[in-house]
């Protein structure tokens, strides 16, 4: 056992070395598109190709399922469970458009590999802070209406529980949905957690396939804020019932 989880924990500083080393190789067309908005797009076919190759060389597939075809011309709020860093990863991969951001917690600032993209075409938040979290939601309901989707985990974090379990939901995605009339992709990550859980530091992690299950997407037109408790409740069910099937 002992051996088994010092091969896992050599796995996941392996990978962490690939991502840092595929990151600097991208980082200046990043940094260049950054420069400015008009640009961010450019941002997301970089980080795309760092995700999938950074995972490719540290033995890291997704199987990408999709309940029905999707409309990627329009916007949408794309709605993950979280219980693994490669959930980033395979969000990057499973959007089939350039034009997305995500809203993400605020210690993301001063990560190595998250900095910039945080201080850009990202919205950091700190959900203890009203006013954090007001400029936040204020910041992506612009980017909502200039058509840019929005990939948000309800559960705001990854929880401490090993096996993980799904946590309640945050209220934001889904009065943000409403509000603006934007459609709600949820996610299921099934096993990603078994792969690599969290960063995978304190267990390990191994090569394998993430199964990724992307439901149809869930209109909101017809609601209004009083429908947000409800929005919530439906979107959980549907990815504690899949969650459930792994």
């Amino acid at each position: 056992m002992l051996m088994k989880l010092i091969l896992k924990k050599a796995h996941t500083y392996f990978y962490v070395c690939i991502v840092a080393f595929v990151y600097c190789l991208i980082w200046p067309f990043v940094y260049f598109s950054s420069r400015k908005p008009s640009r961010y797009g450019s941002i997301n076919i970089f980080r795309k190709m760092w995700a999938f190759t950074s995972s490719l060389l540290s033995g890291f597939a997704y199987d990408i399922k999709y309940e029905t075809q999707i409309d990627w011309n329009k916007t949408y709020i794309i709605c993950p469970n979280h219980t693994s860093n490669l959930d980033i990863t395979s969000a990057n991969l499973l959007i089939k458009k350039n034009d997305y951001c995500f809203m993400g917690k605020e210690e993301l600032l001063d990560g190595f590999v998250t900095k910039l993209f945080f201080k850009t075409i990202d919205i950091p938040v700190n959900r203890e802070s009203k006013m954090s979290s007001f400029r936040a939601f204020k910041k992506a309901s612009e980017r909502l209406q200039d058509g840019m989707s929005l990939i948000i985990f309800p559960e705001g974090k990854i929880a401490d529980d090993y096996p993980p379990r799904l946590h309640e939901f945050k209220n934001g995605p889904f009065r943000l949905a409403i509000e603006f009339k934007i459609p709600i992709i949820p996610v299921t990550s099934l096993n990603t957690w078994q792969l690599l859980w969290d960063t995978g530091l304190k267990y390990g992690s191994k090569p394998g396939v993430s199964h990724i299950f992307v439901h149809k997407p869930i209109e909101t037109a017809n609601l209004t804020l009083d429908d947000a408790d409800k929005l919530r409740e439906e979107v959980y069910s549907l990815i504690q019932q899949k969650f459930e099937q792994q």
